[in-house]
């Protein structure tokens, strides 16, 4: 039997890329809020509101591209515990913007840091997922060695 010259492949999901590059920002704001709590220095808490809507755009690319791996057929089922931890985390960070729009102390302490250590320990646990919220589809029979 013949092997063929080149073997389809759905190639690798694009969506990790995505959420991974959303996280950073994310995470980051954790520590501004907690340099704006020790210093109480407003450029801090501006920061930290800066890279939380930078995290959320991106989130919100991450989003986009999970459908285009579903449309091209690179993804595979979702992964209901993963993705709700994402989705936690970005509605989460959604509601600490609103926080973080406050004037002065309060836009931080204590609510705002509550919610960016909990954006945090969401967005780690995803981390140990590989930042997947779908499984690799399965390569078809006749292209499998």
């Amino acid at each position: 039997m013949a092997t063929p010259i080149a073997r389809r492949s759905s190639g690798p999901l694009l969506h990790p890329y995505f959420i991974c590059l959303g996280a950073a920002p994310l995470m980051g704001a954790l520590a501004a809020d907690a340099m704006y709590s020790t210093s109480s220095l407003w450029q801090w808490a501006n920061f930290a509101a800066w890279l939380i809507v930078a995290g959320l755009v991106v989130a919100l690319l991450a989003t986009i591209v999970l459908v285009i791996d579903f449309l091209l057929g690179r993804a595979g089922r979702i992964s209901w515990i993963r993705f709700i931890i994402v989705a936690a985390a970005a509605l989460l960070s959604l509601l600490n913007i609103f926080v973080h729009s406050r004037d002065a102390w309060t836009s931080v302490v204590p609510e705002g840091i509550w919610l960016s250590v909990v954006v945090t320990l969401l967005l780690l646990a995803a981390a140990f997922g590989g930042w997947r919220v779908t499984t690799l589809r399965a390569a078809p029979a006749e292209d499998r060695p």
